[in-house]
């Protein structure tokens, strides 16, 4: 790891009003300190083109979901510190280029060096380290865009490339509401588990029609069962209406603002009506994934975007009455990746081994709730069980923290990091938990 770089005092000023908010609490103080720092001592590669790579941590590509989650609260630092506008600017110009080059692909090499799953059966470059089709790779760039132009007035990297990719975005989009008829796409990986390929020589289960859009894979990287993934269409609807603004308010184009929130608005008519199902305990709920024919599968992932992460992503309220309904599901035995252990309970994934809880599911759980006694007790769990590294990690056994794994893993410490800044009463300006924390100080 390098950890030679000077931290800005932009960063400074967030770590000490941490300290400030929690006087007594040394563990606190210093592992948010050093889970805060982690991306910028670690994952960031300012290239001699202006843009920024960005490493998840122990692997060395880049992910277009990681990247923008890993990034997102040092938008905070971003309001008053131009460098570190320009750092995560930089970002989005590389998310946007990749986008380009291909938007199925969810993970890049630095440079076209071939590294990464050159061997899957799919159409493959030596700029891609990965093409496992997720819907949230190419909501995520939008969304750090419009942020990023929220929280510091900028719109430089509203430009031609962005555009370009935009549009792209939306063509796969809209392709890929009729996967079966009209998508290229198809992914194979010999001789692995059958979470790292899709059946159906690659087309993955059947689907028809919704007005949703098709996932090949889940936030996970692992394979949907059911081709409509509701956290990510969730997600879709979000951007769409944050691509409709950018395109009505920056770019001036009405054509491109009406395409926009006329997919949103089939997407969301889509889930409206195929993803919510009447369960007999808790009500109507959102289901995980569905494929438009009756099946649909009651879970959630660990992985961002969630169903309980709906909220913060912003497609409904916190308060929600069919979110809260799911929420109470999710956080229960009956939800399949809800794990009970000696030191916590809290939601895994199973790309992870069973009983192993996420960071990132405890963050969120947090920066959903809308109870502070709840926020409290899911801190002093992340404190936790932070297996005596400071860090925080993919997943651990919620029995031993000190059992877990990916030692250094960017996105969480992210996550812990913003959830804490949320506590203090910081959040990232245009978001939905800057809005509820505004709300709540009204």
């Amino acid at each position: 790891m390098n950890t030679e770089k000077t931290i800005p005092q932009s960063l400074t000023r967030l770590i000490n009003k941490v300290k400030e908010h929690f006087p007594e609490d040394k563990q606190l103080q210093e592992m948010f300190e050093q889970c805060f720092v982690n991306t910028y001592e670690t994952t960031l590669k300012p290239q001699e083109d202006g843009t920024t790579f960005v490493i998840t941590g122990d692997i060395p590509a880049m992910w277009l979901r990681d990247s923008a989650a890993q990034v997102r609260p040092y938008l905070l630092a971003a309001e008053e510190d131009e460098d570190m506008a320009e750092l995560i600017e930089g970002v989005v110009r590389r998310q946007m280029n990749y986008i380009l080059q291909d938007p199925y692909a969810n993970a890049f090499n630095e440079t076209a060096n071939g590294k990464g799953h050159q061997d899957d059966k799919t159409d493959m470059l030596p700029e891609i380290w990965e093409r496992k089709y997720e819907i949230d790779s190419l909501c995520y760039p939008i969304q750090l865009s419009y942020l990023l132009w929220k929280s510091t007035g900028r719109v430089t990297h509203f430009d031609h490339t962005f555009k370009q990719a935009l549009r792209k975005i939306l063509h796969v989009w809209k392709v890929e509401q009729n996967h079966e008829e009209d998508s290229p796409y198809s992914f194979e990986r010999t001789n692995v588990r059958q979470s790292d390929t899709l059946n159906r020589d690659g087309k993955g289960s059947k689907t028809e029609k919704t007005g949703m859009t098709w996932s090949g894979f889940r936030p996970s990287d692992d394979a949907c069962l059911y081709g409509y993934l509701i956290p990510a269409n969730m997600f879709a609807v979000v951007v769409l209406h944050y691509a409709s603004e950018i395109c009505r308010e920056v770019l001036k184009d009405e054509s491109l603002t009406k395409q926009c929130e006329q997919l949103a608005f089939e997407i969301k008519a889509g889930i409206e009506e195929f993803a919510v199902v009447e369960h007999p305990i808790y009500g109507d709920l959102y289901v995980y994934e569905t494929d438009g024919m009756g099946r649909y599968h009651i879970m959630d992932d660990a992985n961002v975007p969630s169903l309980l992460s709906a909220p913060y992503l912003g497609w409904c309220e916190f308060d929600n009455k069919t979110y809260l309904n799911t929420r109470r599901f999710l956080l229960s035995r009956d939800n399949p990746y809800f794990y009970e252990g000696k030191v916590a309970n809290g939601i895994g994934s199973p790309h992870t081994p069973d009983h192993y809880i996420w960071h990132i599911s405890l963050a969120i759980e947090g920066m959903t709730s809308i109870n502070t006694s709840d926020k409290k007790r899911i801190l002093e769990v992340m404190k936790q069980t932070d297996g005596g590294t400071g860090f925080m990690h993919e997943g651990f056994n919620s029995d031993q923290p000190e059992e877990f794994t990916r030692e250094w893993f960017s996105w969480a410490n992210s996550m812990f990091s913003e959830f804490v800044l949320s506590l203090c009463g910081c959040a990232v300006k245009g978001s939905p938990l800057y809005k509820m924390l505004q709300e709540k100080n009204v």
